[in-house]
């Protein structure tokens, strides 16, 4: 799934990586294929009901795949649907209820309205700062007690609780921000790579810094996060 560029995130990843002369080369799973346990990041991103569900098949099948390489030290993103998927259940703007992979104790459920638009989101102990995003999604997640956000959301709707995606140290990021995320995010993409190769060696990110700061300051426009 790869709808809004999120297929872009997995190019962010390959790009840093050779910058700084380590390789990295970026796997595409085809609809069908199963999901092999030996990659280092997992990126899966946005997609409408119908290629969603499709993919809840397929990955439903590599489901173990994916947790035996998580539980081994990989990493995953998961953006929008990607995340809805890597939760308990989700339910279709149709109305049908279509389980998930159960990585994240969460639920989704379609809400009343679609929320598009520039979102800020303060992820706090995570520890890079203010996201920048975009969303839209339909969606309302709910996570389970214990289950630990990404951010609080300063602009925009995210989960719809004032809070937006998951995460799980060293191990797993979920979010609703499109852009793609790590395009905008430089901080957040080198955070993945690092879990798996260790720290980094710091890159000139002054175009990104500035596309994140003019990206900011647009959603500084947007109504701050209320209740949905």
């Amino acid at each position: 799934m790869g709808t809004y560029g999120d297929r872009g995130n997995a190019r962010v990843l390959e790009r840093r990586l050779a910058w700084r002369d380590l390789p990295g080369e970026v796997v595409e799973i085809a609809a069908g294929e199963p999901i092999p346990s030996t990659l280092d990041v997992y990126v899966i991103g946005g997609a409408e009901d119908v290629p969603q569900t499709l993919a809840a098949e397929g990955l439903g099948a590599s489901g173990p795949a994916i947790e035996q390489a998580l539980d081994g030290g990989s990493v995953m993103l998961a953006v929008c649907a990607g995340f809805q998927l890597l939760g308990t259940t989700y339910v279709r703007t149709d109305g049908k209820a279509v389980p998930g992979l159960g990585l994240v104790e969460a639920a989704t459920v379609a809400g009343p309205h679609r929320r598009i638009g520039e979102v800020v989101v303060d992820t706090g102990r995570v520890g890079v700062g203010l996201l920048s995003g975009f969303e839209n999604h339909a969606g309302i997640t709910t996570l389970a007690p214990g289950t630990e956000p990404l951010g609080a959301v300063r602009t925009g709707s995210g989960n719809g609780d004032g809070r937006d995606g998951a995460y799980q140290d060293r191990r797993l990021v979920a979010t609703y921000l499109h852009g793609p995320v790590l395009a905008r995010n430089p901080a957040l993409a080198d955070l993945l790579l690092s879990w798996v190769t260790g720290p980094l060696p710091p890159l000139d990110d002054d175009m990104a810094d500035r596309l994140r700061a003019e990206r900011l300051g647009a959603a500084a426009s947007r109504p701050r996060w209320r209740r949905s």
